[in-house]
């Protein structure tokens, strides 16, 4: 058997998994779960509206609106800062004003 056989033949057994799994008649075997911070929720926390929200974490209000309606999600330092913001609030909101 050649090498671009056996890649052939796992790419077509990979292909019937991927059905089988869509039909619900296989489970995954991996699951991977992307955890978000509810922005809004995060964002109530510091008593601050979307602009004043906005400014102080440096991103446009519209980018704010999208990630409070779940359009999108904040990535990067975006989401990092988030995170922390939703467990430790009034620090962060300290340590913004004071910058």
């Amino acid at each position: 058997m050649k090498k671009g056989d056996t890649l052939f033949d796992d790419l077509q057994t990979s292909l019937k998994q991927a059905v089988a799994i869509r039909k619900g008649e296989l489970g995954p075997s991996r699951v991977f779960k992307v955890e978000t911070v509810d922005v809004k929720a995060t964002r109530e926390k510091t008593h601050l509206s979307q602009s004043e929200f906005a400014r102080a974490i440096h991103v446009s209000v519209r980018t704010l609106q999208n990630w409070e309606q779940g359009h999108r999600n904040p990535t990067g330092p975006a989401a990092a800062l988030l995170k922390i913001m939703a467990n430790e609030p009034e620090m962060v909101v300290r340590a913004l004003q004071a910058s």
